[in-house]
């Protein structure tokens, strides 16, 4: 008789926080996170984050984000998306965590001075929780509504997803929120609060979205004469997609024009893409995802 063969244990093994769920195969987070329709609502995520003044003079101080905005955005999309689904998720979260130990400094006189550190559990609390906030109105906006169970799920699992980082708790109630979110109406609670209250047009935030107003430069090694034909449709195309995903308050604190004619022409291009849905998942994994996710759906049906 041939002896039993004994599973070996994951790699990314963990024990759930308090309230968490799940998050790998057949979660919510994983189906929606690297859904490439997630593009469509802009860099949502990445602008409402520098508007936090600790983050976004993190960002100011410490990486190249006016020098090479593009470079800065590509370095963290790969560890983000290995934190959800790497087959060493934990691993990878704690990386993150510690790439961050040394962005501190002082607050500009301006954003009140004081002091600021990255991992001031707050400061990156906020940071994943505009992610999580990105990939819910992104999926209900251009993929098909959520149910009050399925956004209660999210952020069950959101907690999954926190806990890999292994930045404590216990500092977050001194800062932009008492504790964290368990359920979809405190967490919706808490964002709203922190776009009424504590966030600011920050000079990072500012930028990065300048081109939705101003255009995009043109790249030096395309010619005039051809950069003449290619901007005025993609300036158009991404102060649409820009200006569209950003909340109403982020457009006010940042000066964003936006029309009521635009927001309906926005309503029915939402609209025809989630009419898509149908079509869109029927497509392979490698075509609706981030390869990151892609590679990890091919992982997890292999094992």
């Amino acid at each position: 008789m041939a002896p039993t063969r004994q599973s070996s244990p994951r790699p990314d093994a963990e024990t759930l926080p308090p309230g968490g769920a799940p998050l790998g195969p057949g979660s919510l987070t994983w189906e929606l996170f690297a859904d490439r329709r997630m593009v469509l609502l802009g860099p949502r995520a990445a602008v409402l984050q520098n508007m936090l003044p600790a983050l976004g003079q993190g960002v100011q101080d410490h990486s190249v984000w006016f020098a090479d905005t593009l470079a800065r955005l590509q370095r963290s999309i790969g560890p983000i998306f290995g934190t959800v689904y790497g087959a060493e998720a934990v691993v990878t979260g704690r990386r993150v965590r510690d790439f961050h130990t040394g962005i501190k400094g002082h607050l500009d006189d301006d954003l009140g001075g004081g002091r600021y550190h990255a991992l001031d559990p707050a400061t990156f609390y906020w940071a994943h929780a505009t992610f999580v906030e990105h990939m819910v109105v992104a999926a209900e906006t251009f993929i098909r509504p959520l149910t009050p169970a399925e956004r209660d799920q999210v952020v069950a699992e959101h907690l999954t997803w926190w806990s890999r980082y292994g930045v404590s708790s216990t500092g977050v109630a001194a800062g932009v929120v008492d504790e964290i979110p368990r359920t979809w109406a405190d967490f919706h609670r808490f964002f709203d609060d922190a776009l009424e209250r504590r966030l600011v047009r920050h000079r990072t935030a500012a930028y990065g979205v300048g081109y939705a107003t101003k255009g995009w430069p043109r790249p030096a090694r395309v010619p005039r004469l051809l950069w003449a034909l290619v901007a005025p449709p993609l300036d158009a195309v991404s102060a649409f997609v820009t200006i569209g995903g950003m909340p109403p308050r982020g457009r006010e604190l940042l000066g964003l024009p936006w029309s009521a004619a635009q927001e309906r022409r926005y309503r029915r291009f939402a609209r025809l893409v989630r009419g898509l849905d149908p079509l869109v998942r029927r497509l392979p994994a490698r075509h609706r995802l981030h390869p990151v996710a892609a590679r990890a759906v091919a992982r997890e049906a292999h094992r």
